[in-house]
């Protein structure tokens, strides 16, 4: 389907609140991809990933009229929902019992590759290790480990305001790092 009509994110949203479902397909078709690609890092098989997918952008359908603009944009807002619902899923004993149940097979890469990072991972984790190592802890716990922020605070007995206050620091250097 050819898409000739683009939305600014305001028009975009109004459109969703109103229930316009061209308005859905653009949004399920510009934003799909990168939201497949947030929750695949976390649910690793890509049918459940699949099936998460889908419930991400029925819950966003569903949950439009609770999105501030003042909060953060609509990406950000949908890669939270994409987030919590895969790490939601990992953590269901239904998620656990597919992935005990698997052959030896389909656990092993072929090619016998080692567990350590891949050439992929190297940049990143050159990056993370520039961070200030009490940040580089809470990016680690709550971006790879899936920890909740009041996870964090319990496990780390820090204040949850002072985990979100480190974290949106780390997440403000990392920006700068990164952008070119």
């Amino acid at each position: 389907m050819n898409q000739t009509k683009t939305y600014s994110e305001q028009e975009l949203v109004g459109l969703l609140q109103e229930r316009n479902e061209k308005a859905f397909g653009y949004l399920y078709d510009n934003y799909s991809g990168a939201i497949f690609g947030i929750i695949n890092a976390i649910v690793t098989d890509k049918d459940i990933a699949n099936d998460v997918l889908q419930n991400v952008f029925i819950n966003i359908w569903r949950k439009i009229d609770s999105y501030d603009t003042s909060k953060g944009r609509l990406f950000t807002w949908m890669l939270n929902i994409a987030r919590n619902a895969s790490i939601d899923e990992i953590r269901s004993k239904g998620f656990r019992n597919s992935q005990q149940n698997q052959s030896l097979n389909e656990n092993v890469d072929v090619a016998g590759a080692s567990s350590g990072p891949s050439v992929e991972d190297v940049g990143l984790k050159k990056v993370l290790s520039t961070l200030k190592s009490e940040w580089r802890v809470l990016v680690d716990m709550s971006y790879f480990q899936g920890y909740t922020h009041e996870e964090i605070s319990k496990i780390l007995n820090i204040p949850l305001g002072t985990v979100k206050t480190r974290i949106r620091s780390a997440l403000s250097q990392l920006r700068t790092m990164i952008q070119p």
